[in-house]
């Protein structure tokens, strides 16, 4: 998790947090600190998905992306976990629990849509701003 900063670094954090509370009770056999074979993998490919974010920082929280970032198998997997974990989020992880709750009131705007607000402010090629012309 080298290459993720800041707010990407503590939605990645969360999210293997969860994933930890639900590998814990669903695939048996595994110590508290690791996950197994499958969890493990979905938490790698979550990473590479995070550094690839188009709003970087300013990412929202999943459920409220418009963007579908993972693959479908990957998606539902991942909603499966947070649908579990995320209640008991509160109290394994109180201080991650508040900073997500927080992130989910992020307003959010699809990257092409500022694009489109850039280029609509901008003047039509060809036309020039100078006034003496």
């Amino acid at each position: 998790m080298d290459t993720l900063k800041g707010r990407l670094a503590r939605e990645h954090e969360t999210l293997v947090c969860m994933t930890r509370i639900y590998c814990e009770q669903h695939h048996a056999g595994h110590p508290d600190a690791e996950l197994c074979g499958a969890c493990a993998e979905l938490m790698r490919y979550a990473e590479r998905r995070l550094v690839k974010c188009p709003y970087g920082e300013r990412k929202p929280t999943c459920a409220k992306c418009p963007i579908h970032c993972y693959k479908p198998a990957q998606r539902e997997q991942a909603r499966e976990i947070m649908r579990f974990a995320g209640p008991r989020m509160t109290w394994r992880h109180p201080v991650l629990s508040l900073f997500h709750l927080l992130d989910k009131l992020r307003r959010v705007e699809h990257p092409m849509e500022r694009r489109r607000r850039a280029r609509a402010s901008r003047p039509a090629k060809g036309t020039s701003t100078d006034p003496r012309r």
